[in-house]
């Protein structure tokens, strides 16, 4: 295609350069983790290459040492190819393949571009060997996501559950009003409600370990279009066994290639999951806000810790600033599983033997994992440990509500504990008194029914 002028300190080639020019879109690369990925599985090409018989030893090690570099990080800046690229992600593939030969052929010992031994490793005839963007990108795509979820992710909800676990036990003797529809209900435990929380997360993480599964699967070996054309029967067996040994992860090739690269149906169901999450973390976040409301005209049964001032204008106003971040993340996760869905579909990203919207899935992808993370870590550290109950505040209302009724009902009966509830309502009394007053149940029955721990557990 002519010539292209490179930046002289650049390890990338006129490829990435071409694609720096034609995408100044959103004038930033990729997800580093997908970079790091492209590492990763350069350096387990090469090795399986060098398994096969097909890549000699120098040229091997030299450029399973460079991938190795990609791997960790050490040469982020040389991959700016922008997001919004190539749908297949050819561009990115063919940065990752011109640094690495840059930085490898250094490493067999040429110095400069000039030199007799500028091109003993080349960027599509070895670090490319056996691979297609086609592959390759789909693939770099499941290790950055697998990687991230298996780790930092799940580590994240982990705490999370732990830490509503604990409130839950710490606070299961402290009795507050339930509420449905927004209006009082009958009692129920702090404890409970934490617990239902806490079981929120624990099903967060079982949904985690299905999006990780999904992600496990990998495109390597079908080449251009799922065939496998140029590329050996072999190859992406020990390419997924190479990762295995390097990530700690069941990376396994793809049960059928074609699928694997037409399609991005696992990245749709893993993100699902992900989406799932985010609207459990939304209800914890918004429940806690709503019962920490107040402190004098709100619910006020949960303190939650004050970490800045909640206006300019209005002295000692404190806000729940770290449940409203949980919810932003909601919203924008909720949001990119609908960039997700839509990159997939039929006649947008999925046409033929191809998916061409790959690089904007990934980077919603790795996006939504990021903020989970990070927001469930910061929640955990800053709002639920040092979260505490208000127990007067609790009993208080629960003594007032009207629902106190509830178990005189079966003994009493209905229409008659209704008339008595609109009593207590009309007179600003509490259930208890009206009872007593009017006699209508020996004081013992009365103490025995309205127990505020019986009422929190079945007869």
């Amino acid at each position: 295609m002519g010539e292209m002028p490179v930046p002289h300190d650049a390890l990338y080639g006129a490829s990435t350069a071409r694609a720096v020019q034609n995408f100044p879109i959103a004038r930033r690369p990729i997800p580093r983790e997908v970079i790091h990925a492209f590492g990763h599985l350069k350096a387990a090409c090469a090795i399986a290459n060098n398994r096969l018989g097909k890549l000699d030893e120098p040229k091997s090690r030299a450029i399973v040492g460079v991938s190795d570099e990609v791997a960790r990080g050490l040469h982020d800046a040389h991959f700016p190819v922008d997001v919004y690229q190539t749908g297949s992600g050819t561009s990115s593939n063919m940065n990752a393949n011109e640094v690495i030969a840059r930085l490898a052929t250094k490493l067999l010992g040429s110095t400069s571009p000039d030199s007799p031994a500028h091109d003993a490793i080349h960027p599509n005839d070895h670090v490319n060997m056996g691979q297609s963007s086609n592959d390759t990108f789909p693939t770099a795509m499941h290790i950055a996501a697998a990687v991230a979820i298996e780790g930092p992710l799940t580590a994240a909800m982990t705490r999370l559950f732990e830490a509503l676990t604990e409130k839950s036990r710490a606070w299961d003797d402290v009795v507050k009003i339930g509420r449905t529809h927004l209006m009082d209900a009958t009692p129920i435990r702090v404890g409970q409600v934490f617990g239902g929380y806490a079981h929120q997360i624990h099903n967060a993480l079982e949904r985690l370990s299905h999006a990780a599964g999904n992600v496990q699967e990998l495109a390597i070996g079908g080449t251009a279009v799922g065939t496998g054309i140029n590329t050996h029967a072999r190859f992406a067996e020990l390419v997924c066994e190479e990762l295995r040994e390097r990530l700690g992860l069941q990376f396994r090739e793809a049960e059928n290639h074609p699928e694997a690269q037409a399609t991005r149906d696992s990245t749709v169901e893993a993100h699902a999951y992900l989406k799932t999450i985010a609207v459990s973390l939304s209800k914890i976040a918004n429940d806690i806000r709503h019962l920490a409301s107040g402190p004098r005209c709100g619910i006020f049964e949960l303190l939650i810790p004050a970490i800045q001032p909640g206006s300019s204008i209005m002295p000692g106003k404190e806000n729940p600033v770290l449940c409203e971040s949980v919810m932003q993340v909601a919203c924008r996760v909720i949001g990119n599983d609908a960039t997700i869905t839509m990159a997939a579909l039929g006649g947008v990203g999925s046409i033929f033997e191809l998916n061409v919207a790959m690089p904007v899935m990934i980077d919603a992808m790795m996006e939504s994992i990021n903020l989970l993370t990070n927001v469930t870590n910061v929640f955990v550290d800053k709002l639920l440990i040092p979260l505490r109950v208000n127990a007067e505040r609790c009993e208080s209302l629960v003594e007032q509500s009207l629902m106190m009724i509830t178990p005189l009902a079966p003994v009493i009966g209905y229409d008659r504990a209704a008339s008595v509830a609109k009593q207590a309502f009309a007179t600003g009394r509490t259930i208890r008194e009206i009872v007593i007053e009017q006699n209508i149940l020996p004081i013992e029955e009365v103490d025995r029914l309205l127990h505020l721990r019986r009422m929190t557990e079945p007869d």
